[in-house]
């Protein structure tokens, strides 16, 4: 993640060098590296035990060369490729465990058992913030965020039924139970909610609501128009790229304030739900993407061509 303020990056750092202590050490934990919102896969590792002490930042210099700054909490660069600035572009290393952007320097984030930890280098001009991403399927319902897991649950809109049967019957399949409910019922705020249903009906919830405001509000390179009628898949500078209408769907994540993740699973009509949960249903579709949109009879990634 990009460490908003000086301050906090020389604490991140100072609290790597007191140490976590050995421990008894883990496992499971895998690293991607990417660039321009996971268009391009600089490579990956996974390990079947690292060390009890093990941090983000040392899990990353095992594998990759590693240029820091601030007493090195601040990554950066990864095998040479660095931040930028100019022309209207602002471009840094942002990195996120389990599907969640990271709230503290890497520094100074432990790795637990089962983490996926993904890095990504893009373009922040036109959201500074990009709180939760899809692209870490199964998680964050596996594993959660550091060390505990979370309760899942699936928020369904009336006449959804269909779309709601598949993304339980896929998160079954990757041992994950979820609880279900009508959505608009009151919520735990550490409860991984799954929002499905048209966007008509999935905007009354006020986390996925967040996806109209844009990017700079969600973190979706995405939006709904004309009611939901109509969905705009943006690029990486905020500029809409695409508009679709009738049958087409969205799998996006974003969170509401400090709350746990909330991904939607929608669409411009009934057709469009369907052919979201359909690509929930694909981890593949889903792999190293920000969010996904299912139009024109294929899966888009999302934001439209990548970035820097």
């Amino acid at each position: 993640m990009r460490v908003r303020t000086l301050a906090a990056l020389v604490l991140a750092a100072l609290l790597a060098g007191c140490g976590l202590g050995a421990g008894a050490g883990t496992g499971g934990v895998s690293l991607v590296v990417t660039r321009d919102f996971g268009d391009a896969r600089i490579g990956g590792v996974h390990a079947d035990r690292v060390p009890g002490s093990e941090t983000v930042m040392r899990f990353l210099q095992r594998s990759f060369a590693v240029q820091t700054r601030y007493g090195g909490g601040f990554v950066q660069a990864i095998n040479g490729l660095a931040g930028k600035y100019g022309g209207g572009s602002r471009v840094d290393w942002f990195y996120y465990v389990n599907g969640i952007e990271a709230e503290k320097g890497a520094a100074a984030f432990r790795v637990h058992r089962g983490d996926r930890v993904w890095w990504d280098r893009h373009d922040w001009s036109a959201a500074q913030r990009v709180p939760a991403v899809v692209g870490s399927f199964p998680e964050p319902f596996l594993h959660g965020r550091e060390g505990r897991r979370l309760p899942t649950r699936i928020d369904c809109a009336n006449g959804a039924a269909a779309a709601c049967a598949v993304v339980a019957r896929t998160l079954r399949a990757v041992g994950v139970p979820a609880a279900q409910a009508a959505l608009g019922t009151t919520f735990d705020p550490d409860t991984l909610r799954l929002v499905v249903g048209p966007w008509r009906a999935a905007r009354s919830d006020p986390a996925a609501r967040q996806v109209e405001g844009g990017p700079v509000v969600s973190g979706v390179y995405a939006r709904f128009e004309s009611g939901g009628s109509r969905l705009a898949l943006l690029d990486a500078g905020g500029r809409v790229r695409r508009r679709y209408a009738a049958g087409a769907g969205l799998v996006a994540a974003t969170r509401l304030g400090e709350q746990a993740p909330t991904w939607v699973v929608t669409g411009t009509d009934q057709a469009g739900t369907t052919a979201a949960a359909r690509v929930f249903a694909q981890p593949s579709a889903l792999a190293d993407r920000f969010a996904a949109a299912a139009a024109a009879g294929g899966v888009i990634p999302v934001p439209v061509g990548g970035g820097a």
